[in-house]
């Protein structure tokens, strides 16, 4: 019985017959020989059609296929350094031809697409070849940041979707009814794993996040991935450190596992082989410094025709800002000690200087701007319940949080890091939207 194997198994199956069963990606040919463009979800493979090997029957049900009709192809797999596909260097010499379904007219064609069209038929648009090669480095992100976190040691507890309080703020949150109760979808399970770390010590959730941002930047999602390690016994220096390392891996893994895909999306991956430890790091004071400097000195910000717009001490950095930070390293740069005004409330303020918080933010190069935001966390109770009565929260909603600094506190800290955002950077994407298979962006919940 002939094998059927996938795309991306055909270099070990190079003189043998084989089925391919897959869709057809683009369909060309002349005379008695038809190139079939097929492709199966791991790959495209060229089959090639020849009168003589498949009979008049065959040979003519082949040319009435349609762009991603569903078929099945048997042949004999030839090296051919040629060969179109991905992997390419591998074509099949078709012997015989079954079409399983005719499909109607696709309505992806080759010409440009407006992206309201492609965003309201995204579930056809996935089948396109960087779509397709987008969704494989997520995967292997997704997969990394496992392995790595699994093998040091970090313990995967999983954190509610629904939630009775805020964590990042109150202006973000999608509300619901929670039988008859006010409760929230989560913008974080960072709470729930600093109650988690006391019982395991390191650990991370992995989860869908919600953040109801008024926001049409190419940076922001309604809903989005999140990874959001939290350690005991750990302050904000050896949080630097462990990120360092984790990112790193992340990168350097998706350009080992990854390079067919990012050879289709045309990634230059010069900027991402220099992500290694360690990475360079700059306070907030004088990352204002330098924007200012570059503000005087009418710099503009890479990438884009506009000046470097200014920035007064206690602002957050907008996208410009964080750009041209970024590109004055040719690595990701932490920025860290930010104002605690613009933080949340649970950030360890620096001692000596209340007004800043031991935060970090590590911010991509190439313009892609922050790919994780973690802290230091308050460990002294009463400073924590301060800081609670000054953010105007409820204190009952928040008595568990407390209890966790009441019953063993030590100093802890954690980081969330955005998936899509980090699918973005190293896919080399313009926009969030083609990170995940269906985005939520403002105003888009279809399909």
């Amino acid at each position: 019985m002939t094998p059927v194997v996938s795309i991306d198994q055909l270099s070990e199956h190079v003189g043998e017959t084989v089925t391919l069963q897959g869709w057809l990606y683009r369909h060309t040919g002349k005379g008695k020989l038809q190139f079939l463009q097929v492709r199966d979800g791991t790959g495209i493979c060229q089959a090639v059609v020849f009168r003589g090997n498949v009979g008049d029957e065959q040979f003519d049900a082949g040319k009435q296929l349609t762009q991603e009709s569903s078929l099945k192809v048997t042949g004999v797999v030839k090296a051919e350094p040629r060969a179109p596909g991905v992997p390419g260097g591998y074509e099949l010499d078709v012997q015989q031809l079954e079409p399983v379904q005719t499909a109607d007219p696709y309505p992806i064609t080759p010409k440009e697409h407006g992206i309201e069209f492609l965003m309201s038929h995204r579930h056809l648009w996935l089948r396109s070849s960087r779509q397709w090669a987008a969704m494989r480095v997520r995967a292997v992100i997704i997969r990394s940041i496992r392995d790595w976190l699994d093998d040091h040691g970090y313990l995967n507890v999983d954190t509610p979707i629904l939630t009775p309080a805020a964590a990042e703020g109150t202006t973000t949150l999608f509300e619901i009814d929670y039988h008859g109760e006010p409760a929230y979808l989560a913008q974080t399970g960072q709470l729930y794993n600093e109650a988690n770390i006391f019982a395991f010590g390191k650990v991370y959730c992995f989860g869908p996040t919600f953040r109801a941002e008024k926001s049409k930047t190419r940076r922001h999602l309604q809903e989005f991935w999140m990874v959001e390690p939290e350690m005991a016994f750990c302050d904000l220096e050896q949080l630097m450190e462990m990120e360092e390392e984790f990112v790193s891996y992340i990168v350097q893994r998706c350009l080992k596992d990854c390079a067919a895909e990012l050879a289709v999306l045309e990634r230059d991956t010069t900027q991402l082989e220099n992500v290694t430890p360690p990475f360079p790091r700059i306070h907030y004071d004088e990352a204002v410094a330098m924007i200012n400097r570059a503000v005087e000195a009418g710099e503009l910000v890479p990438g884009y025709p506009d000046p470097v717009p200014p920035i007064e001490w206690g602002d957050d950095f907008g996208s410009p800002h964080e750009t041209y930070l970024a590109a004055q390293f040719d690595k990701p740069v932490f920025v860290h000690h930010y104002p605690s005004q613009i933080k949340a409330f649970y950030m360890e303020p620096e001692p000596g200087r209340p007004e800043v918080c031991r935060s970090v933010d590590l911010l991509a190069p190439e313009g892609y701007g922050e790919i994780t935001g973690g802290s230091e966390r308050m460990s002294d109770p009463e400073l924590l319940l301060a800081a609670i009565d000054r953010h105007k929260l409820p204190r009952e909603v928040y008595e568990w949080y407390l209890d966790l600094r009441r019953y063993g506190s030590a100093v802890h800290s954690g980081f969330g890091l955005g998936v899509e955002r980090t699918v973005a950077w190293v896919c080399g994407l313009e926009h969030v939207r083609e990170t995940i298979a269906f985005p939520r962006t403002l105003g888009n919940i279809r399909p």
